[in-house]
């Protein structure tokens, strides 16, 4: 079978992504990804290609086009967009290019749609599960209490699934109730943790025994989770609940905001929980509550419904 022909390095690309490593901190998620958004459009352009000083905003519409067409996943497309519109804003400050040949170039506006989140009723039969069910003979005894002090800990702070598979075993020491999370961005924050999830991380810890300095949450073979082992593990739990939609990590962070919110908490002090660095990111939290309030009120205030439907039930 013959070989794909490598690709030669693109030094533009390079120095773009050390830029984005050194300079604005970027993730080695985020590099790698706007990594594979670059090439992708320029194996798009084939003999096209000569620099991307020579692209054209004609260039950009065409690709834009043909992804649209294509059906991609709408994050897909923005992402790739993000990489180009980055790359371009680089070379306007740091390499003298004189126009951007993006700036006219923009995306469909994105449907907004509202945060999907769990119940109070449905996050507490969530983390009930993990002491409930049975436990498989071939995994260690501690694996339950690792699920319930993740699911506690998701709950408690709302933090992102990189955040977590993160965390260290020292990760609450010295915090003074606190948790320390290394957010987008390289942003270091301090969130609080609950009294719940913080016995069950003492109560899993003293069963798995993680290594000082090492990974908190251990696989079954005592490596580091990833994300991927976590999303298992909560598809497992899904299965075994009475919860209508599929969950995943990000809709737990989801429940946070909506239940801080719904009782009360202040949207910058959520902003700051989060780690958003735009309170019009947090924002978007308050549309589900206001739906929900507007939904309590038609429900229970006697004179919420128009007058007109009472009449249609017959005369009193």
């Amino acid at each position: 079978m013959e070989e794909a022909p490598r690709e030669e390095p693109d030094e533009t690309v390079l120095r773009f992504l050390a830029h984005l490593e050194t300079e604005s901190q970027a993730s080695p998620h985020t590099v790698a990804a706007y990594e594979r958004a670059l090439m992708q459009y320029r194996r798009w352009m084939g003999g096209r290609f000569t620099s991307w000083e020579s692209c054209t905003e004609g260039n950009f519409r065409a690709w834009l086009y043909e992804a649209l067409d294509q059906e991609l996943t709408a994050a897909t497309v923005r992402l790739r967009f993000a990489a180009l519109r980055a790359l371009y804003r680089y070379l306007m400050r740091a390499e003298g290019l004189r126009t951007d040949p993006l700036a006219e170039v923009v995306l469909p506006r994105k449907r907004q749609g509202l945060p999907v989140y769990l119940s109070r009723a449905q996050m507490e039969h969530l983390l009930s599960l993990p002491l409930q069910m049975p436990v498989d003979k071939k995994s260690p005894d501690w694996l339950p209490y690792r699920d319930a002090a993740i699911l506690e800990l998701f709950y408690s702070c709302g933090m992102r699934l990189s955040e977590l598979v993160s965390l260290n075993e020292d990760c609450l020491q010295g915090g003074g109730g606190c948790v320390r999370l290394l957010g987008k961005g390289r942003k270091l924050r301090l969130v609080p943790v609950g009294d719940y999830a913080r016995e069950a991380i003492e109560l899993y810890r003293e069963r798995a025994l993680p290594e000082p300095g090492g990974p908190l949450f251990l696989s079954r073979l005592g490596r580091r989770m990833t994300g991927r082992s976590v999303q298992l593990m909560l598809d497992k739990y899904l299965r075994a609940s009475d919860i209508p939609f599929h969950i995943s990590p990000h809709k737990l962070r989801h429940t946070f905001a909506t239940h801080l919110l719904d009782a009360g908490a202040d949207l910058r002090a959520v902003q700051e929980l989060l780690g958003h660095s735009s309170l019009s990111t947090t924002q978007i939290y308050t549309h589900v509550t206001k739906t929900r309030m507007q939904q309590v009120y038609r429900d229970a205030h006697p004179r919420a419904h128009d007058l007109h439907e009472e009449e249609d039930e017959g005369e009193l």
